[in-house]
């Protein structure tokens, strides 16, 4: 039996425990404790989880290692994506297989196939296409870099993203039953309007989007949902309470 389950945003600081996200307050108290706890309830070591970017607050590649090692421990095959604050990732796709344990494989201008589901993706970054200032309690992060650019600077990183977002969907296997898009930022707005990522998307027939970056989301119903044929599913981890979310997906 397929299942595959998605939990962004874990934010990992094993490797430098002053980073930890409890600084945040309550919602995040025990947050690793949880996720684990969580992970193991649900998941199985046959399952496949997606874990849709920010997984660890290092700064270099070995930094991430303790990350990335109790990650493995948990039961599961894990494919990641850069988030915006995962500061680690090398460059290289060969340093950055060669840094993954095991159990973890890495989403890096290139696609993975997984029991007939192919999953690509890449990280996006913001768009003045969309706003999400009306569902987020803004709460300020003291030790996060700042990615305060212009609007000019960011047009050109999102669009050099969504050059890596088409050459990863093209690598998806032709015969996949069930396509999976993985970006960090959302690509599309609360509205579900079309924009240039999800236009990608739909050319691509992609069925699911999982994202996360997303947190302190304001108490109200569920968000974004499916347009055009592709779902579009949030799942940064304190928005599902640290619990991964199960996927659901068609079956030949």
């Amino acid at each position: 039996m397929i299942r595959i389950w998605a939990l962004a945003d874990v934010h990992l600081a094993f490797g430098d425990p002053s980073k930890s996200m409890e600084a945040f307050g309550p919602l995040w108290e025990r947050y690793a404790e949880r996720i684990e706890s969580n992970w193991k309830e649900c998941i199985g070591q046959e399952d496949l989880v997606l874990i849709a970017g920010d997984i660890s607050w290092a700064m270099k590649p070995e930094d991430a290692r303790v990350d990335l090692l109790w990650l493995d421990a948990l039961p599961g095959k894990k494919v990641i994506l850069r988030g915006n604050h995962d500061y680690w990732w090398p460059s290289s796709k060969a340093k950055l297989h060669r840094l993954l344990p095991p159990s973890i494989v890495a989403i890096h201008n290139d696609a993975f196939l997984w029991n007939g589901v192919a999953v690509g993706g890449s990280r996006l970054w913001d768009s003045s296409e969309y706003r999400f200032d009306t569902i987020v309690h803004f709460q300020e992060n003291p030790r996060a870099r700042s990615h305060e650019r212009d609007e000019e600077e960011s047009e050109k990183i999102f669009v050099r993203e969504l050059g890596r977002l088409q050459l990863s969907l093209e690598q998806m296997h032709p015969e996949a039953h069930t396509r999976i898009a993985m970006t960090h930022y959302p690509p599309i707005g609360l509205d579900l309007v079309a924009s240039r990522a999800s236009a990608l998307l739909e050319k691509f027939n992609i069925d699911l989007c999982i994202f996360g970056h997303l947190h302190n989301i304001k108490q109200g119903p569920p968000l974004f949902g499916k347009a055009r044929g592709v779902n579009y599913i949030l799942t940064s981890a304190d928005y599902l309470e640290f619990r991964p979310m199960q996927i659901n997906v068609r079956c030949n």
